[in-house]
């Protein structure tokens, strides 16, 4: 197997390449300025060698603390429960919330021998319980793995805080630009147990 052979199988391991998508890369690579691979490269290296997680919320940083946790003028008593470092990216370019993150890394999963100390659940409750923690945002992705989390997650939360601490969920629903008839029956039954007051 020679070179390019090697890079084309393994830029098709990526999520979303497949192996026309990885010989298409690979020869672009292969066609490009020496000086765009070689910085490509050192990008590559570079991820690895200075990005780590926050030692608070497990967001990927090359500071740590990171740079939200630091942050005095965000919300200190809210945190947003996530299942990884690429939720916060999206949740904040949305500019609608201003709290603190916690990244579980992984969501519980049973089946795949994923239990509650194989992700960040026990520092998300010490968070919870040491600081003035007011409201948690659970965030996890709508899936069976992400409701069992949220639920697991919920039970823990209460039974440190009880009553004192606000519990709350994403709404789930019908995106804008959607049609009931493509609609799938949880989402649609998830939106009509979220639905608002007009």
């Amino acid at each position: 197997m020679n070179a390019l052979e090697i890079l084309i199988e393994n830029l098709a391991k990526l999520p979303g390449i497949g192996k026309k998508s990885a010989s298409r890369i690979a020869y672009y690579l292969l066609s490009a300025d020496r000086s765009y691979s070689k910085t490509l490269a050192d990008n590559i290296k570079n991820l690895k060698l200075k990005i780590k997680t926050c030692s608070i919320c497990g967001n990927y940083t090359e500071e740590d603390p990171c740079s939200i946790c630091t942050d005095t003028n965000r919300d200190r008593y809210t945190i947003c429960v996530v299942e990884s470092p690429k939720d916060i990216t999206t949740i904040e370019t949305t500019n609608e919330y201003n709290g603190l993150y916690h990244v579980l890394m992984g969501a519980l999963s049973p089946i795949d021998g994923i239990g509650p100390q194989d992700i960040r659940i026990k520092e998300l409750i010490e968070r919870v319980r040491e600081n003035d923690i007011r409201e948690v945002i659970i965030a996890t992705n709508p899936t069976v793995e992400g409701e069992t989390t949220a639920q697991y997650i919920a039970g823990l939360v209460k039974q440190v805080k009880g009553d004192g601490i606000i519990l709350t969920r994403l709404a789930l629903g019908i995106p804008v630009g959607g049609d009931l008839e493509y609609t799938d029956r949880l989402t649609l039954a998830r939106a009509f147990q979220g639905r608002n007051k007009l």
